[in-house]
């Protein structure tokens, strides 16, 4: 049986039509962004070298503003530490509409690197870091959504929050 091209066509459109974009991936997902951070230090938020976008550490910046306080393994427990990490997730985001205009610029999650305010004794690291890693993964999907990691414990971040997260991403 032949098929004309038209049919095939119409096919691809259809599956086109279906895909969402990262924007409209992030609103499905019910959460709100905090106001993109304004920098406590010398540095830029996120910086554009020709397709890739680098973006500073960020810590656990709330919707109010404020941030989250506290320590891994002694004010918190690793589940606290989780969501902490999917809330710095989500101040990253908000940089990046602030000054891009869209999630929908960013091709792909390339490198995350986590760091966790925790006790000595804490090791699970990646665990916390997920709570990031899951809320991209979500918004580019799995294929873009996930990128290289690190994931690391700390004596201590700025102004005690339980996890500071840098990344890179590539542009279209």
């Amino acid at each position: 049986m032949r098929y004309p091209a038209f049919c095939f066509m119409f096919v691809f459109i259809i599956i086109v039509l279906n895909m969402n974009t990262a924007d409209q991936n992030f609103e499905a997902l019910g959460l709100n962004l905090p106001p993109a951070p304004k920098p406590l230090g010398v540095y830029k938020p996120c910086l554009i070298d020709g397709k890739y976008l680098y973006v500073s550490g960020h810590g656990t910046v709330q919707d109010d503003g404020s941030l989250i306080i506290g320590r891994i393994g002694d004010t918190f427990t690793a589940e606290e530490g989780k969501l902490a990490a999917r809330q710095v997730g989500l101040a990253i985001l908000a940089t990046i509409k602030a000054n891009l205009g869209s999630l929908n610029k960013v091709k792909r999650v390339i490198k995350v690197l986590g760091m966790v305010n925790c006790t000595p004794d804490f090791e699970k690291h990646p665990f916390i870091i997920n709570g990031c890693s899951e809320l991209f993964a979500k918004v580019w999907g799995e294929d873009n959504g996930i990128g290289v990691r690190s994931a690391v414990g700390m004596g201590s971040l700025p102004d005690n929050i339980p996890v500071e997260i840098e990344a890179l991403f590539e542009l279209f």
